[in-house]
């Protein structure tokens, strides 16, 4: 997909709101995917990588930001959704440049696998998706489908967990039934207020200066 047209301004303006979109989206999902390991009973350490890996999980989306510049519209053609099926995989390979452990590279590499064995990037089903990444898909879709979408404006929760009930095929169903008494509890509602990052008026010069 070309961009010979498209001033190399505003590519950088569109990467750097996918960068604010990515860093919201990554704190939420990290914050409710620890909540959820936590009530499935998995230890400190595991719950704390989870996290980890929540933050990272879409880091590769980044790389495919110029692939998909000025989408703004809900129905992928065929050639972007080739292009956003191989995120999880850029990801994987992102990581591997730091020292992170197998459990996170793992989780982060079949996030979007489905229990039904649909998902990519290897039709993994079942209890063949470690456990790690059957939690993070169940909170990553839940805080996409919270969140503003260029094509879309938020759902509200009980539509969302609707939505995620509709596919639920997708889903390990005792990660969310775990979910499901855990996402209308106060306790989720302030982890939800309290990752809202306002990055609205953080601008390419400020992103870039990090950098320094």
């Amino acid at each position: 997909m070309g961009h010979n047209n498209i001033n190399d301004e505003e590519l950088l303006e569109y990467i750097v709101k996918d960068f604010k979109s990515g860093i919201q989206h990554g704190i939420l999902v990290a914050n409710l995917t620890y909540e959820l390991a936590k009530r499935m009973e998995l230890s400190e350490s595991e719950c704390y990588e989870l996290k980890i890996a929540g933050m990272l999980h879409d880091i590769g989306k980044l790389k495919l930001s110029e692939y998909l510049y000025g989408r703004n519209s809900g129905e992928l053609s065929v050639e972007e959704m080739k292009y956003m099926r191989m995120h999880s995989k850029i990801s994987f390979d992102v990581l591997k440049n730091y020292d992170y452990s197998d459990n996170i590279m793992k989780v982060v590499l079949y996030h979007h696998e489905c229990f039904d064995g649909s998902g990519y990037p290897d039709n993994l089903k079942g209890t063949d998706i470690p456990l790690g990444a059957r939690i993070l898909k169940v909170t990553d879709e839940f805080a996409a489908l919270i969140s503003d979408r260029p094509y879309r404006k938020a759902f509200d929760i009980d539509t969302a967990v609707n939505i995620l009930i509709e596919e639920i095929r997708n889903l390990d169903m005792r990660v969310f039934i775990e979910f499901q008494r855990m996402i209308h509890e106060e306790e989720t509602f302030e982890i939800i207020r309290n990752s809202k990052v306002d990055l609205e008026n953080l601008s390419l010069k400020d992103i870039l200066s990090f950098a320094d």
